[in-house]
């Protein structure tokens, strides 16, 4: 573990290799994933191994008492024909009688029959049977995590989406929003809870706490850390499906959406450092992606809430988006889509929203602009999601924003800053900031001390390396004992949440600097 301090200390995949090495390393450690959960599987599982196999094995006996019976009776038949043959003509030749005899044998083709059956059926009773099993039983503990049903097992905060004022475990901020938070803090039951060090997990932009579930349990950060003996908390920001509380409006009420991040960093991120603060009675390590790195380094700008952190982790770095890489994302900047809304009074931002989808269409059939893998157009390649993540993916999210998130992110691409948001109107800027340009974040500002580990990769189109380049120049006086940077390569942008490689690949790395601190 000590090789991941030191003065700025970067864990690279970038040396030269070649294709053939690479494929050969994923295949290795796809074989190895697949033994993995194989053997994880069956011994979680092994009562419904053991039903589907004797089921298989019942059905073989059964197929192959027919088959014999039917061989039999082939038999008791060739024998009459035999005895009337000998009647009719007693001078056959020996080969004849071996043909006839023979022609009712069938001992080949009931060992084939019998093989096929024991394949066929044990695996679609045992093998299949039991991988349905533990995909449904994986389903129903994401389900309960998000408080869809009643959790059994593990001691969750219950979601605020209904009568969210009532809620135990709801944050209520400054300006009246109410966030709810789910809490993992022991994996199995009857596990004792103990004093765990808290983890605060924050999703990025589109995106809702289940961000940090999508992948099976052995592979999800929210599992693994706690597994490894975290009490873990997942952050749900303002305006997504569990967290459309607040004390005086509706989700209905235009003025509910009238935020961007500037108001994440103010309100919710010290709202929720002190929540959980208050309730584990320690300091917490903080984890974000995307957007969720761009809120914590906005805090850390300003000092808020610092006093209660151990270390930060930040996956896939948002500060400099001015040299951002995704089709998508720049045409829409810069032709001032999320402004347009905002005029047209469409203060939520609905991805699932027919008026979205129409700008969508109408950004894809910009030249240069290829829609046809959305995700790619949007993140950039991601070289380690397969077919089923991105199914689970698409039956959660995207989430909701607001359109003035949009419109103030869309202003950082342009300008290539990292500032407040711009009411493009000198007077409107005097009245909310005092000065007639929206202040700057400086990153430069950020505390030398605090613990960072930055993860960022070479095919990541939001993430852009030159833009994380750029914040980790900002970093050049950070202590070198307090740095950590890893540098994947071939990574993209929803890799760090949802690839299957993340946890040997990030998480593990993750977890040995989380021990350090």
């Amino acid at each position: 573990m000590q090789r991941l301090r030191g003065a700025g200390t970067v864990i690279s995949r970038s040396l030269p290799v070649t294709q053939l090495r690479k494929k050969a390393f994923r295949s290795w450690a796809a074989v190895q994933d697949t033994y993995f959960s194989t053997k994880d599987i069956f011994e979680t599982h092994k009562v419904v191994f053991t039903v589907g196999t004797s089921i298989a094995s019942v059905a073989t006996a059964w197929f192959g008492y027919t088959i014999r019976h039917l061989h039999e009776s082939k038999v008791d038949q060739r024998l009459e024909s035999i005895e009337k043959a000998m009647k009719n003509n007693h001078n056959l030749e020996h080969s004849e009688i071996r043909n006839i005899v023979n022609s009712g044998s069938i001992g080949i083709p009931s060992c084939i029959a019998t093989a096929g059956t024991t394949l066929v059926v044990g695996y679609a009773l045992g093998w299949r049977g039991g991988r349905w099993y533990a995909n449904r039983k994986f389903r129903r503990e994401q389900m309960k995590l998000l408080g869809q049903i009643k959790p059994k097992r593990w001691q969750l905060l219950r979601r605020s989406l209904i009568r969210p004022r009532t809620q135990d475990n709801a944050v209520t901020t400054q300006d009246g929003y109410i966030l709810s938070m789910q809490r993992i803090t022991v994996r199995k039951s009857g596990e004792a809870s103990g004093n765990r060090i808290p983890v605060l997990l924050q999703h990025g932009l589109l995106m809702d706490g289940i961000t940090w579930l999508l992948l099976p349990p052995d592979q999800s950060l929210a599992f693994l850390l706690a597994d490894n003996g975290y009490e873990v908390w997942l952050g749900n920001t303002r305006g997504t499906k569990y967290s459309l509380g607040h004390t005086s409006l509706s989700p209905d009420d235009p003025a509910y959406w009238e935020w961007s991040w500037d108001e994440l960093v103010a309100y919710d991120l010290p709202a929720t450092f002190q929540y959980v603060h208050d309730q584990t009675g320690q300091k917490i390590h903080y984890v974000g992606h995307s957007l969720g790195t761009l809120v914590a380094l906005g805090a850390f700008c300003k000092d808020q809430q610092l006093n209660r952190l151990r270390s930060a982790v930040l996956l896939s770095p948002i500060a400099y988006v001015g040299q951002i890489l995704s089709p998508l994302a720049r045409t829409a900047a810069e032709n001032f889509i999320a402004e347009a809304l905002y005029k047209a009074d469409i203060r939520e931002f609905n991805p699932k929203g027919k008026a979205l989808v129409e700008v969508l269409k109408a950004v894809c059939s910009k030249p240069g602009v290829d829609c046809t893998q959305l995700l790619t157009a949007f993140t950039g390649k991601n070289c380690c999601l397969n077919a089923s993540i991105v199914d689970v993916f698409l039956d959660h999210e995207p989430q909701s924003t607001s359109t003035k998130n949009m419109v103030h992110i869309s202003q950082m691409i342009r300008d290539g800053t990292v500032a407040m948001f711009d009411y493009n109107n000198k007077n409107e800027n005097m009245q909310h900031y005092g000065q007639p340009n929206p202040p700057v974040y400086s990153m430069t500002s950020i505390p030398n001390d605090l613990p960072l580990f930055l993860s960022y990769g070479g095919a990541d189109a939001l993430s852009d390396v030159k833009d994380v380049k750029l914040l980790l120049a900002s970093l050049k006086d950070h202590d070198g004992d307090k740095l950590v940077v890893q540098y994947r390569d071939d990574y993209a942008h929803a890799d760090f949440v949802m690839g299957q490689t993340a946890k040997q690949d990030v998480y593990d790395p993750l977890m040995a600097f989380l021990k350090l601190q």
